[in-house]
């Protein structure tokens, strides 16, 4: 006999045989027990899923000699079944593919109006041979609209003992006309579970060895068709024998060894960039794809996150306890919130790789950057820090560490940096902190800003926002929406309508705000200092603002030199 591959040779006979889908199985088993036949099926889902197979199954469930019955004839090898179990005449013939009365259409090599028309007539005419006949039409949604709109009549009111299945892959592109004659059925995706029992029943009866390693592995690259599997695994036999290797599957399947993703999380974990060029120089010498590594990057943190946060990860991971327990370890060294953070990131990086023109370079920027993700400070901690030194006079400040861990930039604090400590009351202060609180959840650039480098001053329904002489600078980039972010903060923490009014703390009344300096001369400026080494700013540009009171400037404008 010609060989026969694992897809076929060991695809289901029965509906017992159906792996993963057991609601389709048993309401289609139910409908023929009680006799509630539908005259149109619609099986919809991935590759793989059992939906021609259930097809066939169905149709010789509804000609069986013994039917119609939800246990057929079971289609074995003609050697090894014996006269007990050799099948009636009919499900041999339905198996067989030469059953007159049960037709398989091909929908994509049968999509136009003639071919539907041709089908529709030949639909007149009562089954010969058989008790129903049955219409399969795989990939269904390649027929056209024509084809389609020819069918509707055939379909809503067929024949006496006509049965339609249909089966698709894109139930999206199936019309609703059709959607709605039909029974539909939604083929899901096969568990990693289910598949690598029915493996190890197929290595059992072929003498074949595989470790669950590799079991897993191709689980995990069929992702829910068994069919795929069951491709794989005849691939492997056919590479390394009867004896499969799990460096043989790698090289097979083209999978990402764990080790790859365990160097790539330490060097990030650990804050060692400098481990981040080596790493990407040897997977792009492997010559795997970066997206698709991309992607194990990110199921691996996740896989960490999980492990993190989940108290038993083994009844939700793949993995073997070895490889349970390594993960642990290495997850102990960040904390949930940091592996979240992680995992965010990665996922929202995804679609910036999949469209550069340079994935390697985006890939290592990326991961660089991951390295020195926890050095970040959140905002709420930097007002608490702040908070915490407006309560001391900038002369007499100690300089312990702050909160963040961060020691205190040498070198005076800027002036006017505290001068709310010195000049606003309690309440006022109060108010200001408050404000900055509203503003840190949606406006933390904006919030982080006013925390630093302003006092203010509430009068009647004003909030005046004064900043140190001379360094109007540091808000050039304050639009009008930052104005009213504020104005809304304000109005909420006062109860009241308030209006903003930004400053300067010596300018004359009625007048604009000073000029600032040049930006070589401004980055000069301990004030300049202090703020970029506390928010890790750059300053690009030292124009100065306009006060709100929309006074015009004298003299001349901003020159060329960006003064």
């Amino acid at each position: 006999m010609s060989y026969k591959i694992f897809a076929r040779k060991y695809r289901p006979q029965a509906f017992e045989e159906v792996i993963g889908q057991k609601s389709v199985v048993r309401t289609i088993q139910n409908a023929i027990q009680m006799g509630r036949i539908s005259q149109a099926y619609l099986f919809s889902g991935m590759r793989g899923t059992g939906k021609t197979s259930v097809a066939r199954i169905l149709a010789r469930a509804l000609n069986c000699a013994s039917g119609p019955t939800a246990s057929p004839c079971k289609i074995e090898d003609k050697e090894l079944a014996d006269d007990k179990n050799k099948p009636c005449d009919y499900c041999a013939a339905i198996s067989e593919d030469r059953a007159i009365d049960v037709l398989e259409i091909d929908g994509a090599s049968n999509r136009g109006i003639d071919e539907i028309r041709a089908l529709r007539e030949s639909l007149k005419y009562k089954a010969i041979y058989t008790r129903y006949k049955v219409v399969i039409i795989d990939e269904v949604h390649q027929i056209t609209k024509e084809g389609f709109n020819a069918l509707l009549k055939t379909l809503e009111e067929p024949p006496p003992n006509t049965v339609f299945i249909f089966a698709t892959t894109e139930f999206n592109k199936v019309p609703a006309t059709i959607v709605s004659r039909c029974q539909h059925f939604e083929f899901r995706k096969i568990s990693h579970k289910d598949i690598i029992n029915h493996l190890v029943e197929i290595a059992r009866r072929e003498a074949i060895t595989i470790t669950p390693v590799g079991l897993a592995m191709i689980a995990e690259a069929a992702d829910g068709s068994m069919r795929d599997a069951q491709s794989l695994l005849d691939q492997a036999v056919a590479f390394s024998g009867e004896n499969i290797g799990d460096e043989d599957l790698k090289t097979i399947l083209g999978t990402v060894g764990p080790e790859v993703v365990f160097r790539c999380s330490t060097a990030v974990l650990e804050e060692k960039p400098e481990d981040i060029f080596p790493l990407v120089e040897s997977v792009a010498a492997a010559g795997y794809d970066l997206r698709f590594v991309f992607g194990k990057f990110i199921e691996h943190f996740r896989a960490l996150l999980l492990v993190r946060s989940v108290e038993k990860p083994e009844d939700l991971l793949l993995a073997s306890a070895e490889e349970l327990q390594a993960l642990r370890v290495q997850a102990s060294k960040a904390t949930a919130e940091d592996l979240l953070r992680y995992l965010l990131a990665l996922q929202q990086a995804e679609a910036g790789l999949k469209y550069s023109a340079m994935p390697r370079i985006y890939l290592e920027a990326f991961l660089i950057k991951l390295c020195h993700f926890r050095k970040i400070v959140p905002l709420q901690e930097l007002i608490r820090d702040v908070d915490s030194l407006r309560k001391e006079s900038p002369r007499t400040l100690p300089r312990p560490p702050l909160a963040s861990g961060r020691p205190i930039p040498a070198g005076d604090p800027p002036p006017g940096a505290f001068s709310a400590a010195k000049t606003a009351p309690p309440a006022q202060k109060d108010v200001f902190k408050r404000v900055l609180e509203k503003l840190a959840t949606d406006r933390a650039p904006l919030a982080a800003l006013l925390a630093q480098y302003s006092s203010i001053m509430v009068k009647d329904n004003v909030l005046e926002v004064f900043f140190a002489s001379g360094r109007g600078f540091f808000v050039t980039s304050i639009q009008e929406k930052d104005i009213r972010a504020v104005e809304r903060a304000a109005s909420e923490v006062l109860g009241r309508e308030t209006k903003v009014r930004f400053a300067e703390e010596n300018a004359t009344d009625g007048g604009p705000i000073r000029p600032g300096r040049e930006l070589e001369t401004a980055l000069k400026d301990p004030a300049v200092q202090f703020f970029m080494n506390t928010f890790k700013a750059s300053v690009l540009s030292a124009d100065p603002i306009q006060s709100t009171r929309d006074v015009p400037p004298k003299g001349p404008g901003p020159t060329e030199n960006g003064t």
